[in-house]
């Protein structure tokens, strides 16, 4: 991979979609008086926010639309309008909530089209190109987070039984950033949205976001280490079928044989590391039952 160049501007959006009141997909266009141009909702990050997180704000900063994130999109870079390199990382975003737009510092107008109707009067192609790649998509019915527990030692370090290690410091701080990042999916979370495998730590891993959300975590053993990583897999498409946020904290070695039958490819390439995890994108309705499609499939880097 290329090295960004140190001035590089860092920012985050969505491509927000609605289903309009003729029940076609509509996307959310803003205006921006300063460049008297049509865009997508993005901005920049904040010092050491996570390209997610970011996302999501903006988002909500310039429409006011609360906000699902679903599926990540095509990266973008460009020169600025001050000469800067410029990278964008998009997702695309289910509208939970899309109050009546009130004017703001940034944007002073909203525009909601068919996704045919917005490439047409976005101002810039690459942006019209990160709406032609959300068309694209499958529609999506729900997303599972499938998560690593948070750092716990190491289990040769550890007397009691392993089920019963707990995090360590590292990992606590971990389970707090994952509980500020994670949040970004509290508009489609669920009372039994949040899973987790028996060890303590898996459970431990989730707390911080549980207490964020008042919400109970449920104890769930096909996600174990030992676990039948096929019925693990099953179950991730019924749940990411039946609700539009689950998050599953579970172990490092079951994760990679699990995306791997999602995605009918070897495990090797899902190795993760612990707090790191994938959002997967499950379509709102399948052809093929027993061979389930995903709509998208993303790396979510806690170190992002």
């Amino acid at each position: 991979m290329t090295a960004e160049p140190d001035d590089t501007v860092l920012a985050a959006g969505g491509v927000v979609w609605r289903t309009g009141p003729r029940g076609d997909l509509e996307v959310c266009l803003v205006h921006r008086p300063r460049y008297d141009d049509w865009s997508l909702p993005k901005g920049k990050l904040h010092a050491g926010e996570h390209p997610l997180a970011g996302a999501v704000r903006e988002v909500t900063e310039e429409t006011g639309v609360v906000a699902l994130p679903q599926v990540r999109l095509p990266t973008v870079g460009y020169v600025g309008p001050t000469g800067a390199p410029k990278r964008v990382d998009y997702w695309l975003m289910r509208a939970v909530d899309a109050p009546d737009f009130e004017a703001n510092r940034e944007v002073d107008d909203v525009r909601w089209l068919p996704p045919a109707e917005a490439a047409g009067t976005l101002s810039y192609g690459h942006d019209a190109e990160v709406v032609a790649a959300a068309a694209a998509l499958p529609a999506v019915g729900g997303v599972v987070v499938l998560l690593r527990h948070a750092y716990a030692g190491e289990r040769d370090e550890w007397n009691g039984p392993d089920d019963a290690r707990p995090l360590d410091e590292r990992g606590r701080r971990q389970a707090e950033a994952l509980a500020d990042l994670l949040h970004v999916f509290a508009p489609g979370l669920a009372r039994r949205s949040l899973r987790s495998a028996s060890p303590d730590r898996c459970r431990q891993t989730l707390e911080p976001l549980a207490a964020r959300l008042r919400l109970p975590i449920e104890p769930e053993p096909a996600f174990d280490e030992g676990a039948d990583p096929a019925a693990a897999a099953d179950l991730l498409v019924a749940l990411g079928r039946s609700s539009a946020v689950t998050i599953v904290s579970s172990q490092g070695k079951l994760l990679p044989k699990v995306v791997g039958l999602l995605t009918g490819r070897a495990p090797d390439g899902y190795a993760t590391r612990k707090g790191d995890a994938w959002l997967i994108a499950f379509p709102a309705s399948s052809a093929s039952p027993d061979k389930p499609r995903l709509a998208g499939l993303d790396r979510i880097n806690l170190q992002d």
